[in-house]
């Protein structure tokens, strides 16, 4: 991805903004382009990347990751395994079936306990994405050992906005 169109229409704004503080204001805009440049492709990059996370969380057990080529972002997709959108989907939707044997898609029951504020706000974050609770816990663990198992196997996980790795100019 591109992110030249993106920086150089700030810097033409912060141009045209310029113009109405006259020439002082002109000649201060034009010295801090070139500073401002490093700091918006890493705002840019930020935002990209908490998009990542939020779309893993989304995708799970898929994952979207952010890498640097050069200077330019590309998102890596990792689909999940045939068959685990659809299961994942059905459980959110459909009460939890009794258990059969010897059935692979069979759903386990788990007690968890947690701290009062903590359950509170996993309730609050499944109601903002529309998710019952046990479908929300659900993503998040899946989401979870994905990125436990993409480390396992040696490949990078999707990190956090606050982890960058590559150069910059």
């Amino acid at each position: 991805m591109d992110l030249r169109p993106y920086i150089d229409n700030i810097h033409h704004q912060l141009a045209i903004s310029a113009e109405a503080g006259g020439a002082e204001a002109r000649a201060l805009a034009e010295r801090l382009s070139a500073p401002l440049d490093a700091a918006i492709r890493l705002t840019l990059h930020e935002v990209l990347a908490m998009a990542a996370e939020e779309i893993t969380t989304e995708l799970a057990p898929g994952s979207v990751e952010l890498r640097l080529r050069g200077r330019d972002p590309e998102f890596v997709v990792t689909a999940p395994p045939r068959g685990a959108a659809e299961e994942t989907q059905s459980r959110a939707e459909a009460p939890e079936p009794a258990p059969l044997e010897g059935d692979e898609g069979v759903t386990a029951r788990i007690n968890l306990r947690l701290p009062e504020q903590l359950k509170s706000r996993v309730e609050d974050a499944a109601a903002r994405q529309g998710l019952s609770t046990n479908a929300w816990l659900v993503r998040v663990a899946a989401a979870a050992v994905e990125r436990t198992d993409v480390a396992r196997r040696g490949e990078r996980a999707p990190r956090g906005a606050q982890h960058y790795t590559g150069w910059s100019r």
